[in-house]
């Protein structure tokens, strides 16, 4: 909403956009109005604002057992359900929600217009163990491929955004093809790369942890008890999921000192252009707002949360943030992002001004 503010009403910041997990969601949304920025906000708001667990997945106590018992018959299975993707959680809801939402069709016609060059949404290759980026966009894209990573052209669908979104052993992985996918950011080395493959010089990126910000020394408090079942797996999620990020940013930089410091007659032959970043993070922790929001959540739920320790006491809270689709965690990020994005106005105004 602060780019919307910000920015001119007349043109398109974004010729390229690129996204994963539920950034993938956002991406998509604002391709498909890119021919207008401002309104293709207000929608993504909107989309976010209504958006409630029952549109997320199924919520009644026989799902979430029936999810359980799924989980223990694969065990005599050889770890597999033959008769559906094995997950804890059933999603259908969200592709119903996101079918009444989003119109993938408005993508072509927007590259067709010469306002959106390209969009990418990335998805981990289960048997490939690849991250692929599918991508649509005008002609003469081509392909790549590097190690652990490839672009694959396609006409997004429904199955790349819910391919995407996939998080491990709570949704079902989505077949696309002859390969089961599953949530992008998992193994997705490089997350800024599709952009930069795409022609990309310059990248404007939502970060979704504060941990750049953290610049003074943080106080540790002495641990009362072992880490709980929902902590481990909280930190196994944001390494996965924040991490590699947050190193290709720093990998980013590293390149655009090390192109610096060569003189320009001297860098043939090295493939290597400089671009351009802006980085808006968080300035608040998302588990410690998640573990404000969990007494939202429905009383099936809840007692999973709990029981596992994903409550702010048992400092499992960051895997319960990956489950909050509640009105009032999703509002105060949205506050959230609007104010960090305020603080850093004159970087913004100046970043795109020079596309401008």
């Amino acid at each position: 909403m602060a780019l919307k503010e910000l920015l001119s009403p007349q043109s398109n910041p974004f010729s390229i956009i690129s996204g994963t997990s539920a950034g993938a969601i956002n991406a998509v949304a604002l391709a498909s109005h890119s021919d207008d920025f401002q309104a293709g906000v207000g929608e993504l708001d909107d989309l976010w604002q209504q958006l409630t667990l029952e549109h997320v997945f199924r919520t009644d106590w026989s799902d979430l057992l029936a999810g359980l018992y799924r989980f223990g018959r694969s065990f005599f299975h050889e770890g597999v359900d033959f008769h559906r993707p094995l997950s804890l959680l059933d999603n259908s809801p969200l592709n119903a929600f996101l079918k009444s939402n989003i119109c993938f069709s408005d993508i072509q016609k927007n590259i067709d217009r010469g306002v959106l060059k390209a969009i990418s949404v990335s998805a981990l290759g289960y048997s490939s163990s690849d991250s692929v980026s599918f991508f649509q966009g005008k002609e003469g894209l081509k392909e790549w491929t590097r190690f652990r990573r490839v672009g694959k052209a396609a006409v997004l669908g429904m199955e790349h955004l819910l391919a995407s979104s996939a998080i491990p052993w709570i949704f079902p992985t989505v077949r696309i093809g002859r390969e089961y996918f599953g949530d992008g950011a998992m193994r997705q080395l490089a997350p800024i790369s599709p952009a930069l493959h795409l022609g990309a010089d310059k990248v404007f990126i939502i970060g979704v942890s504060g941990n750049r910000q953290a610049l003074v020394k943080r106080h540790q408090i002495p641990s009362r008890h072992p880490p709980s079942m929902a902590q481990m797996a909280g930190h196994l999620l944001n390494s996965a999921f924040i991490d590699s990020l947050e190193a290709d940013i720093e990998h980013l930089e590293r390149v655009n000192c090390l192109i610096r410091a060569v003189e320009s007659g001297k860098r043939k032959g090295l493939e290597l252009r400089p671009v351009k970043s802006l980085v808006i993070s968080p300035s608040k922790a998302i588990d410690k707002i998640a573990g404000r929001s969990t007494r939202y959540l429905p009383k099936s739920l809840r007692f999973f949360i709990r029981s596992s320790g994903a409550t702010a006491h048992r400092g499992g809270s960051a895997l319960s943030s990956y489950l909050l689709f509640v009105k009032s965690f999703i509002k105060e990020l949205i506050d959230l992002g609007y104010q960090d994005a305020m603080w850093e106005k004159d970087a913004i105004q100046r970043f795109f001004l020079d596309n401008e």
